[in-house]
């Protein structure tokens, strides 16, 4: 078993270490991630510069890139064999809802499951790496299980796990992406030049908890567990998008 390992938090970041440390002896890791912090980026490639690839002491390779980047360029050209599993986290923070659109940690799982091997994003889902030991036992159980027993491709997995002591998690429940109102307004602030900035404001209220959801086993102290998939096209609209459209091809 090959097991490629990213994240979006950077390489120095403990839960990518925690990740490593507690997926050793379930195959050939090689662990390829970001320079520095690209939280939010979700699937962006950088293709207005070249990259660069350099390897910190314990190993690890850094890319001064995106998460996508890192497994991009892992997957086609920086290593010579293809990897069985590709893993991403442990994030410092929760990726659920519509957050997963924007996540830089399920971005590099993505990134494997379209070239077809499967992939799992991992994430602790309150900031501060608070019982990220814990959070590690559950990934490795996840990947050993995936490891002995693989689901059949394709296969994305968004695995968020509640920031509790290990011993309180009640279960590991298999859930669908819950929903959040829109984001809070942006908040406005200036340079010490007068001029007007922007910061992102913080994200909205969650508006769909139901057991079934990715943010209501964490209310429940359980791992949830998405399946998730990227085809974007709206099949239920089809058919009245093409009556919709037939006057346009009509009188062009």
């Amino acid at each position: 078993m090959r097991i490629l390992v990213s994240n979006d938090d950077g390489y120095n970041a403990p839960g990518l270490e925690a990740l490593a440390q507690s997926l050793k002896g379930l195959g050939d890791l090689t662990v390829v991630a970001p320079e520095t912090n690209c939280s939010g980026s979700s699937n962006s490639l950088t293709l207005n510069r070249p990259l660069s690839v350099r390897q910190a002491n314990n190993g690890f390779y850094y890319v001064n890139g995106t998460p996508s980047d890192c497994v991009h360029i892992a997957l086609t050209g920086l290593l010579d064999f293809r990897p069985d599993l590709v893993v991403s986290g442990i994030n410092n923070g929760a990726n659920m809802g519509e957050d997963t659109l924007y996540s830089g940690t399920v971005a590099a799982a993505t990134e494997g499951y379209l070239f077809g091997i499967p992939a799992i994003a991992f994430s602790l889902t309150e900031k501060g790496w608070q019982h990220i030991d814990g959070a590690a036992r559950i990934a490795r159980l996840i990947v050993e299980r995936q490891t002995l027993e693989p689901l059949s491709s394709p296969v994305l997995l968004n695995v968020n796990i509640p920031a509790v002591p290990f011993e309180t998690i009640q279960e590991l429940r298999v859930t669908r992406l819950g929903k959040r109102h829109p984001s809070e307004p942006v908040v406005k602030s200036s340079t010490p030049y007068g001029d007007p900035v922007y910061w992102i404001g913080p994200v909205g209220r969650v508006s769909d908890s139901a057991s079934d959801t990715d943010f209501g086993a964490i209310e429940q102290h359980a791992v949830s567990i998405t399946p998730l998939r990227f085809d974007l096209t709206h099949h239920e609209q089809l058919s009245q998008i093409r009556d919709w459209a037939e006057p346009l091809c009509a009188n062009r």
